[in-house]
Formats: structure tokens, sequence, C-alpha cells
């Protein structure tokens, strides 16, 4: 496996994990998204970004609900932002949110480059923020088709309740890392690092809360860090 690619351990084996992307997701890689990854990897912060496989799925999942609004919750360098620019329209609109802008400019040359940056609405700031001057304004209730939500884990259920405002019913949300590093599964004094424990706590209270959701349709997916796909249904 290249060195661009970050190693996922929930499959318990590289090598099946290589595999995986070596026959399925690197040879339906778009050149942009694979500069982008690439470009990634040398990043001090590299891990925070989507792995490859869920990258892949998150693109059919835009393909498959025809999504044309959608909402980005962290955008890192760009990667899923890209994939999900590639996936929607060309009218399609992509408000994506992050503090950090300075991460987002280094993958912005190869977006502009794939001539998808006007289908986005980039927005440095915190997220909850964002979503609650959007919910200011009733017309903005329903119109988004789909949203990915990867950043600042701690506010993950504050995202839900509003997302569930926002999406439209019948439309999709998507939540990242999910798993945890396959320590969701392992009592927190099995070798679970310290850096992950509270992480650890909040993704086991965020999967509770999501499958006691009757607003909801969910998929729980063991793809890169784990995703877990939610459908409006209320």
């Amino acid at each position: 496996m290249g060195k661009d690619v970050k190693k996922v351990a929930l499959l318990e084996s590289e090598a099946l994990y290589e595999y995986l992307l070596e026959t399925s997701v690197f040879p339906r890689e778009p050149e942009c998204v694979r500069e982008i990854r690439t470009l990634t990897a040398s990043h001090p912060k590299a891990v925070m970004a989507t792995a490859p496989d869920a990258g892949q799925l998150l693109a059919m999942l835009l393909k498959l609900t025809d999504a044309k609004n959608t909402l980005e919750i962290g955008v890192f360098t760009g990667y899923s932002l890209l994939l999900t620019a590639l996936s929607i329209p060309e009218d399609g609109k992509i408000t994506a949110i992050d503090v950090d802008r300075e991460a987002y400019e280094i993958g912005l040359p190869i977006i502009q480059k794939a001539g998808v940056e006007h289908k986005i609405n980039f927005v440095e700031s915190e997220a909850l923020t964002v979503l609650d001057e959007l919910l200011k304004y009733p017309g903005n209730e329903g119109s988004f088709d789909f949203a990915f939500i990867d950043a600042d884990k701690v506010n993950y259920w504050y995202y839900h309740e509003r997302l569930l405002k926002l999406v439209k019913v019948g439309g999709t949300f998507v939540y990242d890392n999910t798993l945890w590093g396959g320590t969701v599964a392992r009592p927190p004094e099995d070798c679970t690092p310290e850096f992950m424990k509270l992480g650890r706590e909040l993704t086991i209270e965020l999967n509770r809360m999501l499958a006691a959701d009757s607003r909801i349709q969910i998929s729980h997916v063991p793809v890169g860090d784990g995703i877990t796909i939610c459908r409006r249904i209320l």
C-alpha cells in the first residue's frame, strides 16, 4: 500500500485493505482526486483525510440520490469536497464549512484545475454558527439533499438535530469516523491510546443515539474509519 494512504485497521489486515484499494478504488479514482490525496499525504494531520474507500462510497451515494444541494462539515484539504463536486450536477452547490481555510487552500488549486470551484461556497467558521444562521431563514429548511459530516466529533449530535431540519425528508447525511479505529468494540483499558479515549466515548454515545432515532433510517458501514449513512424519514 502506498505511503500516501493512511493505514486503516478495521479489516484487521493491511493486505486485505490494500487489495480492496488496488482492485476497486484506485482504478476508478479520477486523476485530480488521486492528486489531492497524494498531496494531503504529506500534511502533518493527513490522518484527518477521508479514507479512499469511504470516499468512493460517498461519491456513489451522491449519484444514487441525485444530490444537487449539499452540505459538508469538515473540509480539511478538500479530498471529499472534490469528490462531491465531481459527483453533483454542473449547477449543483456545496456549502462547505471549516475553521481552517489554510488547509482548504492546499487542495484548492487542484479543485480549480478540475473546473468545479464554482460549485463550492467555502465558509470559514464553526459549523454550528453556520447551521443556526441557515435555519434563521425558513426557505433553507428541507432544502439540502445531502450532507457529509467529518469534523468536531463532540458536536455530532448537535449537528444531527440541525440536519434533521436542513436536509429534506428522503435526503441523506453521512457521518464519518463512527467506528473510531475499531476502539468502539474494545474495553477502554484494552490498548486504547489515551488521545482516542474521549473520541471513543463520544462515538459510542452517538452510535447509540443514532440507532434509537426513529426519524432516520441508518446503515453503519465498516469502510474507512466507519461511516454511518442516515436517510431522513420524518
